[in-house]
């Protein structure tokens, strides 16, 4: 009777996924791999990797950022939990994920792909995409993590650009500057950015480069 009781409980195979987004040529892109092995041998994937032995699921999301996709995140949270039964043919696999944001100039030599027009994807990969998405359209709007997908130095266009690629608005472009020079987030630096057709451009910087909770933006 204990051994029937033991037997029906199973102990499946954990791992940590990782979706990296980027803000490049005015588009909201992943970071995806091609898969060396099976299943889904030569598909694209989220770098991820299987929890080793005394290794917590935070250790694993960075040890995949490292080995599988090889960047410095500036920004990395838990995203959810996908546990589905049938979400990996190799049998029962719950999938920590993690979304993870980082500037354009990182990942130069990476496989970048618009998050609205993905290829194929294995397992269950477009949906972790698609539910980091929103996620990181609701991170913007009541948080500064915009930081993440800035240069250190930037103007408040290309501020203004990370806010519309990710949340799909357009405020006016006035009353933009004004409410979010009114957070205190960001300061204007000596420097200037020449454009190839503008006068040059006041550079700006984020006073603090971590995590902020602020009141609603949008």
């Amino acid at each position: 009777m204990t051994t029937t009781k033991q037997n029906a409980y199973e102990s499946p195979s954990v791992t940590a996924d990782t979706v990296i987004f980027t803000i490049d040529e005015n588009k909201l892109k992943v970071l995806l791999i091609r898969r060396a092995n099976a299943p889904f041998k030569n598909w694209w994937a989220l770098p991820g990797v299987f929890l080793l032995k005394n290794e917590s699921v935070d250790q694993a999301a960075l040890r995949a950022l490292k080995e599988k996709a090889g960047v410095k995140i500036s920004y990395l949270e838990q995203l959810y939990t996908f546990d589905s039964l049938f979400r990996d043919p190799r049998g029962h696999v719950i999938s920590a994920t993690y979304f993870a944001l980082c500037s354009s100039a990182k990942l130069q030599k990476s496989a970048l792909f618009s998050t609205n027009r993905l290829p194929k994807l294995a397992f269950d990969h477009k949906k972790i995409i698609n539910y980091a998405v929103s996620r990181l359209r609701a991170k913007l709007e009541y948080t500064n993590v915009a930081y993440s997908l800035l240069p250190k130095y930037f103007t408040l266009s290309q501020l203004q650009e990370v806010y519309e690629t990710v949340t799909g608005k357009k405020p006016d472009k006035r009353n933009f500057r004004k409410k979010f020079l009114s957070l205190g987030l960001i300061k204007p630096t000596r420097k200037k950015f020449a454009g190839a057709r503008q006068r040059p451009a006041k550079l700006y910087e984020f006073i603090s480069r971590h995590p902020t909770a602020l009141k609603k933006f949008f």
